[in-house]
């Protein structure tokens, strides 16, 4: 096996990002189907959206409480079983999702037993997996795998419409959960494999020149790029208190938009077949916002494109207050997908540059924490926002400031490494050179 991979002619690293984008496809239309279920449940129970977003909260907790088991999970085992496990979880939880006849039920199927089996099928795990494998192009590397996410809410969301519509979302969930299994359980067992070290393989771009094209001589980081703060010396700067802040607003708004843009659009005579293109178009055009975010950050800085990202979501908020028409929604749908993925590459790059690498993984497993929890908060009282006041105004009125707030908060972010690396030696004080960190966005 080892000898097969080390003479293939392509580096074993890209069937790697292959088989992750492919995942990650499956995995998008499990996390954007809610969005197109949503008023269907709600047609045949009668629950309010409160109630329905309440679930979706429950499931953002469960997710993120998982990441830091999936990861110390990872770390100890691989991700074979990581991904078959978390594989059956998911498939269970949406096929006993296709069974529900009551709100308690679809706590447990939708709210733990699926979230549970997505904290370890998606974006964290998959670049972790697929930063193990590059050195050089790293970052190309990781946005090519996380395409994936963005083609699969392309294809899928208005799928799963037409198929609501045809089948029912009893249905629809039935099905999705045996592509995710029958995809996801293939990948695990032929494709991913977790350590190139492990395979007799070095990582792309490391020590010698051969056919994956690795760099020839290249020397090993200095000491300074390897130690970092940990958390709690992190905890004590400023800067990472502003990005958590941050980050929470930037949770919030991604999960609002993907939860709630069908029933916004819905709610203004938009069929649902249109709706869930509208969405299938935001998914695309957050690749467009990976693709050009990473290049940007690598010339200017992580700070200046997350400013700009909620500038714009600050526009699109308020645009979006006055303007409803059909061509309105398109817009709003099309320029807030483009931000939607912006902050996945730039948080451990923004991260890694202000405290090092050496704890990266954990400095923003935390902020991809608190980031879904933000998630979960702001679906859930958008919905309650609604049943109290019959739209989506106030709501929005609130997350234009909120996205004010973020702008603000990232601007403050002192950009460049901050001092000192003991917890009782000045932890606090900003100063010291830049190091660009490797790209480690696996919470542990």
């Amino acid at each position: 096996m080892r000898t097969a991979l080390k003479n293939t002619r392509v580096f074993y690293g890209w069937f790697v990002v292959a088989a992750s984008g492919l995942m990650l496809f499956f995995n998008s239309g499990a996390q954007y189907a809610f969005g197109v279920m949503f008023k269907p449940i709600i047609r045949e129970f009668g629950w309010s959206r409160g109630a329905i977003s309440l679930v979706f909260l429950m499931n953002m907790a469960v997710f993120a409480a998982g990441l830091t088991v999936v990861g110390k999970v990872y770390d100890r085992y691989g991700p074979k079983w990581v991904i078959i496990v978390s594989t059956l979880l998911v498939s269970g939880g949406f096929a006993l999702t296709s069974f529900v006849h009551s709100i308690g039920q679809f706590f447990f199927s939708y709210g733990v037993l699926a979230a549970a089996g997505l904290a370890g099928t998606g974006v964290p795990l998959v670049a972790t997996v697929v930063s193990k494998w590059f050195d050089k192009w790293r970052g190309m590397a990781i946005s090519l795998s996380l395409s994936g996410s963005s083609l699969g809410a392309f294809v899928l969301v208005p799928l799963l419409s037409l198929s609501v519509l045809s089948r029912g979302w009893r249905a629809s969930y039935l099905y999705l959960g045996i592509a995710v299994v029958t995809a996801n359980i293939l990948i695990a067992l032929f494709v991913i494999k977790g350590d190139p070290h492990g395979l007799g393989i070095e990582p792309f771009g490391r020590g010698r020149a051969d056919e994956g094209g690795a760099a020839p001589g290249r020397r090993p980081p200095p000491p300074s790029a390897l130690s970092g703060f940990g958390l709690r010396q992190a905890m004590a700067t400023r800067s990472y208190w502003l990005f958590v802040a941050t980050m929470f607003v930037c949770g919030s708004g991604d999960f609002f938009a993907t939860s709630h843009f069908i029933n916004i659009a819905t709610d203004q005579g938009v069929s649902p077949l249109l709706a869930g293109r509208m969405m299938g178009w935001y998914g695309l055009m957050s690749l467009a916002g990976i693709l050009i975010a990473g290049p940007a950050a690598d010339r200017i800085g992580s700070k200046i494109p997350i400013v700009l990202t909620f500038v714009l979501r600050l526009a699109l908020y308020l645009f979006i207050l006055k303007y409803k028409s059909t061509t309105a929604l398109y817009l709003f749908a099309l320029l807030f997908g483009f931000t939607h993925l912006v902050t996945a590459p730039l948080t451990p790059m923004l991260i890694g540059t202000l405290y090092g690498t050496s704890q990266l993984g954990l400095l923003t497993g935390f902020i991809n924490t608190v980031h879904f929890l933000g998630g979960g908060f702001w679906t859930y009282m958008t919905g309650l926002i609604f049943d109290k006041t019959g739209s989506y105004q106030l709501a929005f009125l609130i997350s234009a400031a909120a996205a004010a707030a973020a702008a603000l908060c990232t601007a403050c972010v002192v950009e460049k490494r901050h001092g000192g690396v003991s917890i009782d030696a000045g932890e606090g004080r900003e100063g010291g050179t830049t190091d660009r960190p490797a790209y480690e966005p696996m919470s542990k």
